[in-house]
């Protein structure tokens, strides 16, 4: 009788410590499924900011095309095309922005490099034609000049041209070196694309026949 209840008490024994053994285990499982949990949901919630950020600066930033001016010099020679940023939009760093370019027959792709001291200038007279004093003849067919129109609060400069709010900015275009100069009735199509944000859109027909230096194309 002894014998059986010895081996009553130790088979209850062993339940009991199988018992916490089992429950110990859901313990750390459920510490480590809530350790993973909480991980995952912090970095989701970290992605989440910067897509709804980026998202933000996508759809309300971006550059806008304000005007496009050309000379002639026999035909189309340079153009300038007056920026600005669009409502809502983020400082836009124009060391990071590129023009396309094309005529239906060549595509041109230029950038702008602070390097050459030529590449940019700070300020114009009001005259048309001395916006194209601007020497653009020292531009390729990879880069585009700068020249600043308005910048209220001194963002703009040759080695970080940020461009913000009230910014207005004419990147210069050395067409003849892009195209060979661009024709009468020529259709011209592009983009100035920004670092983020929504591109300008570049869209002319040059006129019929040149009578005058400088031309309003858009």
């Amino acid at each position: 009788m002894e014998k059986l209840f010895n081996l009553i008490i130790n088979k209850d024994g062993s339940i009991g410590i199988g018992a916490m053994i089992v429950f110990i285990a859901m313990v750390l499982v459920a510490g480590i499924a809530a350790s993973v949990l909480i991980q995952t949901s912090t970095k989701l919630e970290a992605q989440a900011m910067t897509t709804g950020t980026q998202t933000i600066d996508e759809v309300a930033g971006g550059l806008a095309v304000y005007d496009i001016e050309g000379h002639v010099a026999t035909d189309i020679d340079a153009l300038a095309i007056t920026v600005r940023t669009r409502a809502g939009s983020p400082n836009i760093d124009l060391n990071h922005s590129i023009i396309i370019l094309t005529d239906s027959s060549t595509k041109t792709v230029l950038r702008y490099n602070y390097s050459n001291i030529k590449h940019y200038n700070s300020s114009v007279s009001t005259s048309d034609a001395s916006v194209f004093g601007f020497a653009y003849a020292n531009l390729t067919n990879e880069v585009y000049g700068i020249l600043v129109i308005s910048d209220p609060d001194s963002s703009l400069s040759r080695f970080t041209p940020v461009m913000n709010a009230g910014d207005y900015v004419m990147l210069f275009v050395d067409t003849d070196a892009c195209f060979s100069k661009i024709g009468e009735r020529t259709e011209v199509f592009g983009w100035v694309y920004p670092e983020h944000g929504s591109p300008g859109v570049i869209s002319f027909t040059a006129p019929s026949s040149y009578s005058d230096t400088v031309y309003d194309l858009q």
